[in-house]
């Protein structure tokens, strides 16, 4: 299973007898799962559907979802009996005749006793398949938006391989570094104790006995190791199944706090370079991993 980013876009719409309809998905960083779902009144059938279609595809992010619904058909017509029957019998009263023909077409056209009725959102519950219809058309949103998604992650997974390679390159330019850090680190010291040893009171055992404390407070091999352990903790993380994004960003931590102590340890300039530019790739490494889902 490869890698799901948190950023995407997906529009699904269609149309029926009764109207047409589209569904727009918007989806962007986010710490945990947080889903905004903006669906008509009366709908709530459809929401807790498609709800629930979102938790069970989707683990972190942002999402923005909304349907917007238009109802077309011909109006309903409908006759208020009550008003009618009212003004039926106060003209018969009236007029003494039953009222037929022209007399009851003129009471018809009174206002209030004959009105259109459009076909509402609310209706839609009423109509056999559409609601079904529309919870179809939101899963394949979901579904979109998932691919939109996985499109992303094909790219990061394509970049954090690139950043563990780069790793690998300067951990390995370390290594060899790291090897030169106790006679590098004798060297100096043993100048600095000649300027200031000139009658020679320092004994070899004295002086080699403070080169081998400092060697060994210099010593990376435990910073090093930890490193190479990260980076192939990286790789099989990006061969793993489910969301890895919080897992990648603590160890982008983790691989951080590893190159500062290489860094604050060197006893060359070489390998404090190679520790910074450690640094800055894993920088960018945990840049993209908070993309990651």
């Amino acid at each position: 299973m490869a890698l799901s980013g948190m950023t995407g876009f997906a529009r699904e719409s269609g149309e029926a007898e009764w109207g047409n309809w589209s569904w727009e998905a918007r989806s962007v960083n986010g710490r945990g799962l947080d889903v905004r779902l903006n669906v008509p009144s009366g709908l709530e059938t459809i929401e807790q559907a498609i709800r629930k279609t979102v938790g069970e595809t989707f683990k972190r992010g942002n999402l923005q979802i909304g349907l917007r619904i238009e109802v077309s058909g011909a109006d309903k017509i409908a006759v208020n009996q009550s008003i009618l029957q009212t003004l039926v019998k106060a003209y018969e009263t009236a007029d003494g005749t039953l009222a037929t023909g022209p007399a009851l077409a003129t009471l018809m056209g009174i206002k209030g006793v004959v009105e259109a009725q459009s076909t509402s959102l609310r209706d839609l519950v009423d109509i056999d398949g559409a609601v079904d219809t529309l919870i179809t058309s939101g899963e394949a949103l979901v579904t979109g938006l998932a691919a939109a998604r996985d499109k992303e992650g094909d790219d990061l997974t394509l970049m954090l391989t690139g950043h563990l390679s780069e790793m690998t390159v300067l951990y390995k330019q370390a290594i060899v570094f790291a090897e030169e850090q106790k006679s590098l680190i004798s060297e100096k010291y043993r100048q600095k104790i000649a300027e200031f040893d000139a009658d020679g009171a320092v004994s070899d055992e004295r002086l080699a006995t403070e080169i081998a404390v400092l060697a060994a407070k210099a010593d990376v091999t435990e910073e090093l190791d930890r490193l190479a352990a990260h980076v192939a903790r990286g790789e099989d993380l990006l061969k793993s199944d489910g969301a890895v994004g919080r897992d990648l960003g603590f160890l982008a931590q983790e691989l951080n706090r590893e190159a500062n102590t290489l860094c604050s340890k060197s006893a060359s300039l070489d390998l404090t370079n190679a520790g910074l530019a450690l640094k800055s790739v894993i920088d960018q490494f945990k840049e993209q991993a908070a993309n990651v889902e």
